[in-house]
């Protein structure tokens, strides 16, 4: 019993330390710039959950990154103006508001994927520009490339300034901020190797 004991004790501890070093890994080679910036592309797709992305994604727009927004993930009931109106943005071009699309399905990143996939179909785009937090790029990037494989995918992360990416041991917040989204990226990957779903990630 004392051999097993120190057995499994020794196997938990292997799993946490490559569990560890693969979480260092994993904040290591997320984006720390946009590497494209200004390329064309048929459209921009922006995951909601911050303020800085629906800014960025609206910026975009107008800066005429692509001809047409949609805006994945928005709650019921909200309008485009409600959402300008939210965001400090009432200023916002009149001609450019019948080009945003809100899409009010999505709950999670893979719903955020097959809502822009489905949308990108019917729209007869081949292209996207995708904005979200560059925290959750590399797993949003897998359920893009995964529900849309013939359309380029440009990723533009935002960088909010609560996430401290650059020292993100230090601060606890974005420790467990990264720690969850390893994890879920962890878990992702290995349910699309297995061809199965990570429906209630978020």
């Amino acid at each position: 019993m004392r051999r097993l004991l120190h057995t499994l004790s020794a196997a938990i501890g292997i799993a946490a330390l490559v569990w560890a070093i693969g979480l260092v890994r994993f904040v290591a080679t997320l984006p720390a710039e946009i590497a494209d910036d200004h390329t064309r592309t048929d459209a921009i797709v922006v995951l909601t959950g911050g303020r800085d992305r629906l800014a960025t994604g609206l910026t975009l727009l107008q800066g005429d990154y692509a001809p047409r927004l949609l805006i994945s993930g928005v709650a019921e009931g909200i309008t485009i103006d409600r959402l300008l109106e939210q965001l400090g943005m009432t200023g916002y071009p009149a001609a450019l508001r019948p080009r945003v699309t809100l899409g009010h399905r999505a709950t999670s990143t893979v719903q955020n994927a097959r809502e822009a996939a489905d949308w990108c179909r019917e729209e007869g785009f081949h292209s996207i520009r995708l904005v979200t937090a560059a925290y959750h790029m590399k797993r949003s990037l897998l359920e893009f490339q995964r529900t849309m494989p013939g359309v380029r995918i440009l990723p533009h992360p935002v960088f909010p300034e609560a996430v401290k990416q650059g020292q993100w041991w230090k601060y606890p917040g974005t420790l467990l901020l990264m720690t969850r989204e390893y994890s879920k990226f962890l878990i992702a990957s290995l349910a699309h190797m297995l061809g199965m779903t990570t429906e209630g990630f978020s």
